[in-house]
């Protein structure tokens, strides 16, 4: 099916240059296991997870039936006032899989929806344990949560911010951003960096706002949206430290290293840190049906079933019109048993060293490269912008991949590979080269 069989004229694309995409269309009509089919009959590596969704692989056969039995069962049900069998289930299993005491699942329908959902958590038990006063989020430079009001408050994103600011949460606060150009070149290891990137919210911007002001400090445990940044050695236990020190909520946006991409249940496993909350989406449900959620602490869900209130008040107004829908709480529940049945978490750390090597061994001394960043199933090639059109160069890479057979992802100036964890070596080669040659082109 020729692109010019279809109807463009009503679809406003998300996060798309929409003018250049009318022009030459990227249009998928099927996939199956690594790789999409095109509009025009091509075949491309799915290189990015589908945007780090689909761990176990597109089309598996138990994730379909799992969802083609459910619909026959329970196709939906209100999740206000009453509930489905689907919803507990995936619920145990996930706080199964949860570090620590975090035992209490709340859903929702995206990772946006799951960093709302975690501020207002933070509010709401603050208020519950007498100490309301504490508003104050702080958040990180570059940092990505969501689209949402909230998220996006907290986020350090510039584009947001300059889009939208006049909106956004007026009490929050930003941290340094992680990176440290010294550590250029990282592989299969956590840097060690001379910079203390606490200091500053140790020594400016607690004393700024008072510690006990502050209700929730939120950060991606690897910035992953900014393209594959990785926190020094020591950086989120100390954060645990500080957090734990003043009252203050800690909360991991898990969207993307959560479920297996780490090569660990959670980022917070692999660093052995335990937040009060997790926010979780994406891989969860392999992608097939939108599913979010936040894992919280007992202690959370505790503090708000302690009030004197009637038993028919609600403790915690919030929800959403498809929280813990059955359908996708049926796909949770069966992506999950996929996972384990599979051994894929196990599998992801293992190629993720085997993606590390090929990219550090290709791209180093290629044109305009000036960092190399590779850590669980994920790793990123730096480019230095084009004078006065940052990300110009990155996007052309992306296009001109995609005509190749290989979808990557730009980020600015970075371009990512995280495929799903089923991939092979050859499956990286192919990847792997055809971004360097393109690379290479584009110098």
């Amino acid at each position: 099916m020729a692109y010019s069989d279809f109807n463009m004229d009503s679809h406003w694309l998300p996060f798309t240059p929409n003018r250049g995409f009318r022009k030459d269309p990227r249009i998928f009509t099927g996939a199956d296991g690594m790789t999409f089919t095109t509009h025009d009959g091509r075949q491309v590596i799915d290189g990015i997870s589908s945007l780090w969704c689909v761990g176990a692989g597109h089309n598996r056969k138990p994730i379909n039936e799992a969802i083609k039995k459910q619909l026959d069962t329970l196709d939906y049900a209100t999740a206000f006032q009453a509930s489905n069998d689907q919803a507990f289930v995936a619920a145990q299993k996930i706080a199964a899989m949860a570090p620590g005491d975090l035992n209490k699942v709340l859903f929702c329908n995206s990772g946006s929806e799951a960093a709302d959902t975690s501020l207002k958590v933070a509010l709401a038990y603050h208020r519950a344990r007498g100490e309301g006063h504490r508003n104050v989020f702080i958040g990180r430079e570059k940092g990505y949560h969501g689209v949402g009001f909230g998220g996006m408050s907290v986020g350090g994103i510039p584009a947001n911010r300059k889009m939208f600011g006049t909106a956004l949460l007026p009490r929050v606060d930003h941290m340094r951003f992680i990176h440290d150009p010294a550590n250029a070149y990282i592989h299969n290891r956590e840097p060690e960096s001379q910079e203390d990137y606490l200091l500053e919210l140790e020594q400016r911007i607690l004393p700024l706002h008072d510690p006990s002001n502050v209700a929730a400090i939120i950060v991606e445990p690897v910035a992953g949206s900014a393209g594959w940044y990785l926190p020094p050695k020591g950086y989120l236990k100390r954060l645990r430290e500080i957090c734990d020190k003043h009252g203050i909520l800690l909360i991991f946006d898990e969207v993307i290293t959560g479920f297996g991409r780490m090569g660990t249940n959670f980022g917070a496993d692999f660093y052995g840190v335990v937040p009060d909350m997790l926010n979780f989406a994406k891989a969860v449900t392999n992608g097939v049906i939108p599913l979010g959620g936040v894992i919280c602490r007992d202690k959370l869900y505790d503090a708000m079933m302690k009030t004197e209130a009637p038993e028919h008040v609600i403790e915690f107004f919030h929800g959403y019109t498809y929280s813990g829908h059955p359908v996708a709480c049926a796909a949770a529940i069966a992506t999950l048993d996929l996972y384990e049945k599979d051994g894929l978490f196990q599998r992801a750390g293992e190629m993720g060293k085997v993606l590390g090597d090929a990219f550090h061994s290709t791209f180093k001394g290629l044109p305009n490269v000036v960092g190399i960043r590779s850590l669980g199933l994920a790793a990123a090639v730096e480019l230095a912008p084009i004078a006065g059109s940052p990300g110009k160069r990155a996007y052309d890479i992306f296009v001109d991949c995609f005509k190749k057979g290989a979808l990557v992802r730009p980020a600015g100036d970075v371009l990512v590979i995280a495929p799903p964890y089923i991939v092979e070596k050859s499956h990286i080669d192919k990847l792997v080269n055809t971004l360097a040659d393109s690379v290479k082109a584009h110098a």
